[in-house]
């Protein structure tokens, strides 16, 4: 605990002398007393582990949180649910039929996090946990195993394997909860270092007739253990293990409450970050430089990283799937195509938007666009009555079909709804949806053959990709690629579009291009050279300002207007003012600096004249 006393010192002292002769003691003191006990009730955690916790992080972490936004009764009650389900299930039985009262029967379920990889040597990747892993426990830390073995959810326990704890390793990695501090964090029943995996497993097996081993014998995720458990299963003359994956899946695919605002608010970091984008971008850029506006935005949002790498398409490369190359230059005319996620506390978002560089649809790209903007739409409404994702990708091609049909896109003549649709499929070669959650495609192994249910959570992503030697569609078409993608939620009463804050109808899409959204996106597109310090105090400015007034809009004419646009926009903060080519009315009327600061206190004064509030301040 800290104390006044221990910052007395006579140097001390002589400056409360010396600030005492001003009148201002007695206020040092008291702030020096206000920042003692900031000090004594900052978190102090007893023990160090080996992920965020609510007493390290608390910033991040609620006290009744394992994890950022999930409790740890959730985390328990995902692994009753898991082994309820294999209970009723014979691994033996690949018809999966439900065997209702099946007793006597110990399952034994592994499942393994994910291991440190490496880009090259001693260089790693960032590390991920696997998800049906962290699903289940929480866990954070690479190379732990969980266990859960029992009868059924009335009579099961659970078990946790983690690497133990060792100074010198810990040097270099940062600590680790070891399997001494575990079963307490994670709320497990057992907890052991992970070379006893093996040996528990064996007396697991071995101590009952009837077993039933769940394991995905995937080396990918922990090749050690992979490995070990083979040998285990030779030695002991153990038949292949079924996955639990699906089940683990079945789980996964209906989101919780906990879950849904998570991925809320990851898609709401998604939405603001390629926003931001829109606006930022101007012709002359790379591809690339809109890829680090997403990741910084992102970031600087909340989120932990990108879910996915981005595509960033401009031009012809928007007619490329799964463009990532991201490096070539947009030019003016060119449309860019943008998909890009974030992760948020282990659950991700996945949008798209496609948008002209400097701002204005030509003609035959806003047909295009329309056709997307107009299908998705309807996609939206019909996932209403809740159909299957394969019914809505054949929903999709049927729509599709018939509005490149009305639209005059297509070069062949046909009203054969087959022949549409399946011309609309060339066009449009991917499925226009998929699961959505943990992880981007979420949950591979639940068929898109089920109806929506309240808590799925999936993506409406329909597209047009039209190459240059593409020959459906009539030449003026060529060389366009368009997807327009949002994730919904599907609730009690209907959908919830998580991503709808995203600009997408084409009047907004070009109205977010041409507006101006920071000083730095003005600096961008006026290409304008000024020091930091003018850069902070314009920045200062413009945030003032838009505490009285909402929605502004500015639009520069000239480069050399913006002082004059910018001054005008703060000293009428109560007002919207629209800068365009009328600048270079006043070009003619004032040429010099002196003279625009004479414009701006007329201005002043009328806006004071007329009841106006004013914030006045010429930048020096």
């Amino acid at each position: 605990m800290f104390s006044a006393s221990a910052f007395r010192s006579s140097y001390l002292c002589s400056m409360c002398r010396k600030v005492a002769l001003n009148g201002s003691c007695a206020s040092t003191q008291k702030s020096l007393s206000t920042q003692i006990e900031k000090l004594n009730n900052r978190p102090n955690p007893k023990f160090v582990y080996g992920q965020p916790t609510y007493e390290s992080h608390p910033h991040l972490i609620k006290p009744e949180e394992l994890v950022a936004g999930i409790k740890l009764e959730e985390f328990q009650e995902r692994r009753r649910k898991l082994i309820s389900l294999v209970s009723y299930q014979d691994p033996n039985n690949k018809t999966k039929n439900l065997l209702p009262g099946r007793k006597n029967t110990k399952h034994i379920i592994v499942i393994p996090g994910a291991t440190k990889q490496y880009m090259s040597d001693k260089i790693p990747y960032v590390f991920r946990q696997n998800s049906d892993f962290f699903y289940l426990t929480g866990c954070l830390e690479q190379d732990s195993v969980l266990v859960i073995s029992g009868e059924g959810e009335e009579d099961f326990i659970s078990t946790i394997f983690m690497r133990p704890n060792d100074k010198q390793a810990e040097l270099w990695d940062g600590p680790r909860t070891g399997p001494e501090n575990a079963k307490q964090l994670f709320g497990v029943d057992k907890s052991f270092p992970v070379s006893e995996l093996v040996p528990y497993l064996s007396s697991q097996i071995l101590e009952s007739p009837s077993h039933a081993l769940w394991f995905d014998n995937l080396p990918q995720t922990q090749p050690v253990v992979s490995t070990s458990i083979s040998a285990l299963m030779n030695n002991l003359k153990i038949k292949v293990p079924e996955s639990p994956r699906p089940y683990i899946h079945q789980l996964r695919l209906i989101k919780s409450l906990s879950e849904q605002r998570l991925m809320r608010r990851s898609c709401e970091i998604g939405c603001k970050s390629i926003e931001k984008t829109m606006a930022w971008t101007k012709a002359g850029m790379s591809e690339h430089e809109l890829f680090a506006k997403v990741d910084f935005e992102s970031r600087i949002g909340g989120a932990d990283h990108l879910a996915y790498p981005p595509v960033v398409a401009s031009g012809d490369n928007g007619t490329i799937i799964h463009y990532i190359e991201n490096k070539q230059k947009m030019r003016d005319g060119n449309l860019v195509l943008m998909d890009a996620g974030c992760e948020f506390r282990g659950y991700s978002s996945d949008i798209t938007r496609t948008w002209p560089v400097n701002g204005k649809f030509s003609p035959v790209q806003r047909i295009i666009y329309e056709v997307v903007y107009e299908t998705q739409m309807e996609l939206l409404k019909l996932c209403e009555n809740r159909p299957c994702l394969d019914n809505l990708f054949h929903s999709m091609c049927l729509i599709l079909g018939n509005k490149l049909k009305e639209a005059g896109v297509f070069s062949v003549n046909t009203t054969v709804p087959e022949s549409l649709s399946k011309m609309a499929h060339e066009l449009c070669p991917h499925h226009v949806s998929h699961y959505l959650g943990m992880d981007v495609h979420d949950v591979g192994t639940v068929p898109r053959t089920i109806p929506l249910q309240p808590g799925m959570v999936l993506t409406i992503e329909p597209g047009l990709y039209i190459n240059r030697q593409n020959q459906l569609a009539r030449p003026e078409f060529r060389g366009i690629g368009v997807r327009i993608e949002d994730d919904v939620l599907v609730t009690e009463t209907g959908i919830e579009i998580l991503t709808e804050s995203c600009p997408k109808h084409p009047d907004d899409v070009e109205k977010i291009v041409q507006s101006i959204d920071s000083i730095q996106s003005i600096v961008i597109k006026t290409e304008l050279q000024f020091t930091s310090h003018q850069l902070h105090r314009m920045d200062q400015y413009l945030k003032f300002a838009r505490k009285f007034n909402k929605g502004v809009e500015i639009l520069i004419g000239s480069p050399r207007q913006f002082r004059i646009a910018l001054t005008l926009f703060i000293a009428a903060s109560g007002m919207t003012y629209v800068v365009k080519e009328f600048m270079k009315e006043m070009d003619r009327k004032y040429e010099k600096m002196a003279e625009d600061d004479r414009m701006l206190l007329e201005q002043v004064k009328r806006d004071r004249a007329a009841g106006r509030k004013v914030f006045f301040d010429i930048v020096k």
